[in-house]
């Protein structure tokens, strides 16, 4: 299977592996990107994935201020030295990913830290209705599962697609970050301000203006 170089150089550039590594995992997987991925992290090929289990203890603490007040964002991003924290690649990485909040409203970092009440609320309601459409209890159980992933891509940041590039997750963008800075990389925390948030106000096209503001950096 004939692979093209692009396809190479863009795995590569998410996992860090080396050129042939990942022109076989390509081929291996019928060109399949994601499961090329997937191949090198099982193969233990993937820098990205090797460098997972180190210590971040180091980063920064940064803050996005949407036009006029409107939208605060902190948030902490950690990776291993004081050195790449400094970086300007690292900062511009968790610049953006302060306004991935600003932008997208999530919730929580990952799926895994979604309380349980919360995902049992979700399954509850969305089995509701699947049965309120007239499903059958198995279907309405697998529309359930559907939904929940969705409700996670909405809610998690980590799942987000990103606001620059929405071919890629945010995980994906973190993941490339780690390949090029060739440090561990980790999202610990983030808190967002609306102002006036929960009070009765009219619809604002956040997402738009925050990308907007993206595009002048």
């Amino acid at each position: 299977m004939e692979i093209p170089v692009s396809a190479v150089k863009e795995l590569r550039e998410r996992t860090g592996a080396g050129m042939m590594d990942c022109k076989r995992a390509l081929i291996e997987t019928n060109g399949d990107l994601e499961k090329a991925i997937e191949y090198l992290r099982e193969k233990g090929l993937s820098s990205a994935a090797k460098k997972a289990g180190r210590i971040a203890a180091e980063g920064i603490v940064d803050s996005y201020i949407h036009m006029g007040g409107r939208i605060g964002v902190l948030m902490e991003v950690n990776c291993e030295t004081d050195f790449a924290a400094k970086g300007d690649q690292f900062k511009e990485l968790v610049k953006d990913l302060t306004m991935q909040v600003a932008a997208a409203r999530p919730e929580y970092v990952r799926r895994e830290e979604v309380p349980a009440d919360v995902v049992e609320k979700e399954k509850a309601i969305y089995t509701a209705q699947a049965v309120n459409e007239g499903k059958p209890q198995a279907i309405a159980e697998k529309i359930t599962v559907g939904r929940l992933e969705k409700f996670y891509k909405e809610v998690c940041l980590m799942e987000q697609p990103f606001i620059k590039d929405t071919d890629k997750t945010v995980e994906q963008v973190v993941k490339e970050a780690i390949s090029k800075i060739g440090e561990n990389i980790s999202v610990r925390r983030f808190v967002r301000y609306e102002r006036g948030e929960g009070l009765q106000k009219r619809s604002d096209d956040f997402a738009s203006e925050v990308m907007s503001e993206m595009n002048k950096c």
